[in-house]
């Protein structure tokens, strides 16, 4: 790791330039070895494979080649010691390579079929979809049907891998990783704010990954439990697992054509709190476990997200008890409040708050009202600290705050006044940091949307404003489902391989709270100041 200066600028006016170097061996070298342990993961839908009879060879040949890239990577450098630059590239190019080896099974199962995912950009959409919890998919009702349970349960587990993040994963397991642990965790943890719940980085990370397993086991059992009562049929525990591996990761894939609609109400409601908790920051659960949960309930964003959903879900039942989508959605009734109709609308705020991307109704077929209730739904995201995407509670709040206190000074000029939440002062770096990433993400989200809209026209395909806008605000907020053609039980199959391109980065930057990523690429250029 070195540093190159080329110019700088004095007082003089002598124009001089800074720039610095990356080492990119370091974090390629780092990179190999995590990969190696991503291959371990394909034990799964392996063991699946078996058991089925199906897909066999494509896991075990896919092991074999993920772990030939991971030891061709290790070799670049075998100092585990990152820089921030460093710390910053190993963390783009983790989530990069996962979904890019991710394609592997699907790609050999695609082979000679005529199968969506045999071609290589949109095995790769499916991957990225499915590691950075997005849920958008090129899988049709056919394509599903085509492919293997061992191939459907490897799409489910790309989205668990995902969830609580891969980096977290491989500093809780990887003595070599963990060196760097504190910078690589605040490289990718979703939100602004990253608490350290021990006095070691790693055993942060162990925390939190055992609080998502446990999650994980509890709804999985809760699941296969109301199939053995008899109340959900076909929550046979094949499926029971596959949905326990994309609720709590705020994914949304499922191995149903229908999502959650193939379901009975029971499960249904039980898919609802765990999507809420999905939402909510981590880190609270572990004070409670510790006995203090008065910490959870005195946490300013944990209350506003709370109120947020009970505030939209009486919003949207309103809506519905007044007509706004058809009688067949919400079982043939034509009004009123039923059962029903709480369930559909705590569902799918539920599912597009914190952006998971399930549904058990078309809401692509609703009235426009609903449409943009549940449109502004997908902007508002979970909680810092959470398995959920989008903008975020808590930079909702000190955007608010910091807005108000620009209006309070410019009519008070020498009174400071600094930005609070929660009692506490927030540094005004963060309130910097949040101020960049939420004008970042409404330019990418307006770029992206103008440019899906143009591309779609040239190939011949009318896409509507909502569409485009949807699309592009699924895909940055790795929400998933959209409207339209796009929406919950659609399909981005007919996309041209440009604009798929397009949202494959997308969901890469924005799983990575585009930040990171971009700051990747403005160190790798030279600067000039």
């Amino acid at each position: 790791m070195g540093h190159r200066f080329d110019r700088l600028i004095v007082p003089t006016g002598l124009c001089i330039s800074m720039s610095w170097r990356i080492d990119w061996r370091s974090s390629v070298g780092l990179l190999g070895t995590g990969l190696k342990y991503l291959a371990a993961t394909m034990f799964v839908p392996l063991v699946v494979a078996v058991i089925y009879g199906e897909d066999v060879w494509v896991f075990a040949l896919s092991i074999g080649i993920v772990v030939t890239i991971g030891f061709a990577l290790e070799r670049a450098d075998t100092d585990p010691d990152l820089g921030p630059r460093e710390a910053l590239l190993f963390v783009s190019l983790a989530w990069l390579m996962a979904a890019a080896v991710g394609t592997v099974p699907y790609l050999l199962a695609g082979y000679g079929t005529a199968s969506t995912l045999a071609d290589p950009v949109n095995a790769l959409f499916e991957s990225m979809s499915g590691f950075t919890t997005t849920g958008a998919t090129v899988m049709g009702e056919i394509s599903l049907e085509q492919h293997s349970h061992a191939l459907l349960m490897w799409r489910q587990l790309t989205q668990w891998l995902g969830g609580m993040g891969i980096i977290v994963l491989m500093i809780a397991i990887l003595p070599e990783v963990a060196v760097n642990g504190a910078q690589l965790m605040a490289s990718e943890a979703p939100g602004p704010d990253l608490q350290k719940l021990t006095p070691k980085i790693a055993e942060t990370a162990r925390a939190l990954w055992l609080l998502y397993f446990g999650f994980t086991i509890v709804y999985i059992c809760l699941l296969y439990g109301l199939h053995l009562a008899g109340m959900a049929p076909n929550m046979d525990l094949y499926n029971a697992i596959a949905h326990g591996f994309t609720t709590l990761p705020t994914g949304g894939f499922s191995p149903q054509a229908d999502s959650i609609a193939a379901f009975s109400a029971a499960v249904q409601w039980v898919f609802i709190p765990f999507m809420v908790v999905a939402g909510v920051n981590f880190a609270l659960f572990w004070h409670v476990l510790r006995g203090e949960a008065e910490i959870m309930l005195k946490n300013t964003e944990f209350r506003t997200y709370a109120g947020a959903i009970a505030v939209l879900i009486a919003v949207l039942g309103l809506l519905l008890i007044r007509g706004a989508a058809p009688p067949m959605e919400l079982g043939g009734t034509t009004g009123g409040l039923t059962e029903n109709t709480v369930r559909q609308a705590a569902f799918q705020i539920g599912s597009l708050l914190n952006s998971t991307g399930y549904a058990t109704a078309d809401f692509a077929q609703w009235d426009t009202h609903a449409q943009v209730l549940l449109l502004f739904t997908m902007f508002v995201g979970g909680s810092a600290g959470s398995t959920g995407g989008g903008v975020k509670v808590v930079r909702w709040l000190i955007v608010g705050k910091a807005i108000r206190r620009e209006l309070f000074t410019t009519a008070h000029p020498d009174v400071v006044t600094p930005v609070r939440l929660g009692g506490d002062v927030v540094d005004e770096d963060a309130v910097r940091g949040i101020m960049v990433f939420t004008l970042l993400y409404v330019l990418l989200f307006g770029f992206a949307a103008v440019f899906l809209s143009l591309d779609t026209a040239r190939i011949g395909t009318q896409l509507s404003t909502l569409e485009a806008v949807s699309a592009s605000l699924a895909t940055l907020g790795n929400i998933g489902p959209g409207f339209g053609r796009v929406g919950p039980f659609g399909s981005y199959l007919f996309f041209s391989d440009a604009s798929k391109l397009l949202m494959i980065f997308l969901m890469w930057i924005g799983r990575l709270e585009i930040v990171p990523v971009l700051a990747v690429f403005v160190s790798a250029l030279d600067g000039t100041n």
